[in-house]
């Protein structure tokens, strides 16, 4: 007699063909799973490394051109060394300026690199994809050199990128000191973001017009209301250190700088003493004294000097709050508008003051070093644009500064590249 249970459990021959089905469609499962993870892993990494070619392609256009070579032959080698050879198989790369796509389309300061990869996929063919293609976009900027103000025209600027809250301050106010500006903002560079600028006890700031008030990182202000405009601009775009600008060209070659004692006056050149002006000079002659020393003006010291440029290579510059100084930048040729100069690597303090009858008129430079300014109560003032690493004003005297782009020195804005996309 037959055992009913062998029946029972007995796969029927329709049964069979369904798991067969099923066993089919789990293989299929399985290589679809596979090739989304192989296949979609590779695809991942080719995209990656094609964004990577493009970038470098990209920044490599911009920089060749500003250089006046041949940017697309470079363009090309900077993908080819990254794997993207623009065979026209595998990938292509695409060149454009101005651009085709994109916020920047129609501005030829921009390049456009394109770069298109066809990938072969191992599992894909089996659900119907047999290759996958990334498309990837970079954008690159190339600005060329700029003639014009220093600093966006900014009169009163402080250089540092860093600065503290008790020393190496970036930007101070304090005492009875006044500042009276006009035809320019300031700028203070520090990112500290407590106390990039810092104004404390009575010390003031006017600007007069609407020029900006632009700080970096933070302001800390004991008395809000002598603060004009307040609050500030905050948090802005810190300008490049080393100040992205040509530097001066200033020099005197052989020529040494003579001091005739019963006249007074001075011959322009290379003065290599500890102490400038010698006593008994008070008249520099037109042109370009190049001071090894220090620029010292004591109280009761009198220097006039008319399309003077004072280049103070190693030594400090002290002006004395009781001293009569009226100087003048050139008002013509290469040193146009620059009045004092202190190369980037002399970090000594430049103190700068005067009596009633200073005045100043010219760009004074000094991106490496301190400058104080101790007041003067001129109504004339500085007709400058003042530039230091830090600023420290103090005193109890009204400064005024006008700041006017013509009676100050212009330069060339350095050239940028930029990765914009």
């Amino acid at each position: 007699m037959k055992n009913p249970f062998i029946n029972f459990l007995a796969p029927k021959k329709h049964e069979r063909g369904q798991a067969l089905i099923i066993i089919v469609f789990s293989i299929l499962g399985l290589m679809g799973m596979s090739a989304l993870a192989i296949d979609g892993g590779n695809a991942f990494v080719d995209r990656r490394r094609a964004e990577s070619a493009a970038s470098a392609a990209a920044l490599t256009a911009s920089i060749t051109r500003i250089e006046g070579g041949d940017w697309r032959s470079a363009a090309l080698a900077a993908a080819r060394a990254n794997g993207y050879d623009n065979n026209g198989i595998s990938n292509t790369v695409e060149l454009n300026t101005p651009p085709l796509n994109g916020p920047f389309v129609g501005n030829a300061e921009y390049i456009e690199v394109i770069i298109t990869s066809h990938l072969k996929t191992y599992f894909g063919p089996v659900i119907g994809v047999p290759q996958i293609n990334n498309v990837v976009q970079a954008v690159s900027q190339s600005k060329p050199a700029e003639y014009g103000q220093m600093f966006d025209g900014y009169a009163l600027v402080s250089l540092a990128p860093h600065s503290k809250c008790d020393q190496k301050i970036s930007f101070w106010i304090h005492g009875e000191a006044t500042i009276n500006l006009e035809g320019g903002g300031l700028f203070v560079n520090s990112d500290n973001p407590n106390c990039a600028f810092i104004q404390f006890g009575s010390g003031s700031v006017r600007i007069r017009d609407d020029s900006p008030f632009t700080v970096v990182g933070g302001a800390q202000v004991q008395k809000p209301k002598l603060i004009t405009p307040y609050p500030m601009q905050t948090g802005a775009i810190p300008m490049p250190y080393p100040p992205a600008i040509q530097m001066p060209k200033v020099g005197c070659g052989n020529q040494m700088a003579e001091a005739d004692l019963e006249t007074g006056n001075m011959t322009p050149g290379n003065w290599d003493e500890d102490i400038f002006p010698p006593d008994g000079v008070n008249n520099l002659e037109n042109g370009v004294y190049c001071i090894n020393g220090d620029l010292i003006v004591d109280g009761g010291q009198r220097l006039f000097g008319d399309n003077v440029v004072l280049l103070i290579e190693h030594g400090k510059v002290a002006i004395s709050g009781n001293a009569e100084v009226q100087l003048s930048a050139p008002k013509s040729g290469t040193h146009k508008g620059l009045l004092m100069y202190l190369p980037i690597d002399n970090k000594n303090i430049v103190s700068l003051s005067g009596n009633l009858e200073s005045t100043y008129q010219g760009t004074i430079f000094a991106p490496g070093a301190p400058i104080r300014i101790n007041g003067g109560d001129s109504d004339y003032g500085y007709h400058s644009q003042i530039i230091g690493y830090t600023i420290e004003v103090d005193g109890q005297s009204n400064t005024v500064i006008k700041y006017i782009d013509d009676q100050n020195y212009d330069a060339y804005k350095m050239p940028e590249v930029i990765l914009s996309q």
